[in-house]
């Protein structure tokens, strides 16, 4: 596994941390493609339940490092954009599992637009959101043109892309932009404890509720009461809705499986 990535497990959950401190963990072609290849591992892996997402150091992710987008002999924006941050972002959407991002410092361009691309978001109270594109005359990418209206508003979303001004993360809580806030000598074990709790959850019916929000982005109410009785039918008949009643019939806690 690259080093641009440290890996662990603890207990069900998939534990990624960002790993180039030094550059406030700002992606290059590396960092991106690893991260990709351990999504796709996540998914196919019966042993991982939830996923938690966060960085080393003083950051989570500064976004682009720009000395390779301005390297002639770099991979280029275009491949930047349709190769690194695109697949990324729709693995993390079509991820069939929680995937919790914990913010532990700066979350910029790129790298605020992946956290907020994630399920569930918890940040520091030291850490800040950027949408720091315009300050260099770029477009918010990694689908922040998606989330962020769609989190706080079309009138703030585009205030905050144009002005590149800093949020504080009790600030991105107040404007929905993150759900929770914690703080910056436990954030870790904060989000460790949300991660586990998802994991033990019917992740099944976790996934279809996932799979729901995103339909209704598109979807008429007629079509969205569709779709909510087709997923239910398919929740009805996993393992998990079987035990989840029969726990509650019997008084005890139920064990989920996931499937």
């Amino acid at each position: 596994m690259s080093s641009t990535l440290e890996i662990n497990h603890i207990e069900s959950v998939l534990v990624i941390k960002l790993n180039r401190p030094d550059v406030l963990n700002s992606f290059n072609r590396e960092m991106a493609l690893a991260l990709q290849k351990v999504l796709d591992n996540a998914e196919n892996d019966k042993n991982i339940r939830a996923v938690l997402l966060t960085g080393n150091g003083k950051g989570f992710c500064a976004g682009q490092d720009l000395s390779e987008a301005i390297n002639p002999d770099g991979p280029g924006i275009e491949n930047i954009v349709l190769e690194h941050y695109n697949p990324i972002i729709l693995k993390i959407r079509k991820l069939n599992k929680p995937i919790i991002c914990a913010v532990n410092g700066v979350a910029a361009g790129a790298g605020a637009n992946i956290a907020l691309a994630c399920d569930i978001v918890v940040a520091a109270d030291n850490a800040s959101f950027i949408q720091a594109f315009s300050k260099i005359g770029l477009i918010p990418d990694s689908g922040g043109t998606f989330f962020l209206p769609r989190l706080v508003g079309t009138q703030r979303a585009l205030a905050l892309m144009m002005l590149g001004d800093k949020i504080s993360a009790k600030e991105a809580q107040q404007m929905g932009m993150i759900y929770q806030v914690g703080h910056a000598d436990s954030l870790f074990e904060e989000a460790l404890v949300v991660a586990k709790k998802l994991a033990a959850m019917p992740t099944k019916a976790l996934a279809y509720t996932k799979q729901l929000l995103h339909l209704s982005a598109t979807s008429t109410l007629e079509e969205q009461l569709k779709h909510e009785a087709e997923y239910q039918v398919k929740a009805a008949s996993s393992y998990d809705y079987s035990e989840g009643v029969n726990a509650f019939l019997q008084k005890r806690p139920a064990v989920f499986k996931g499937e």
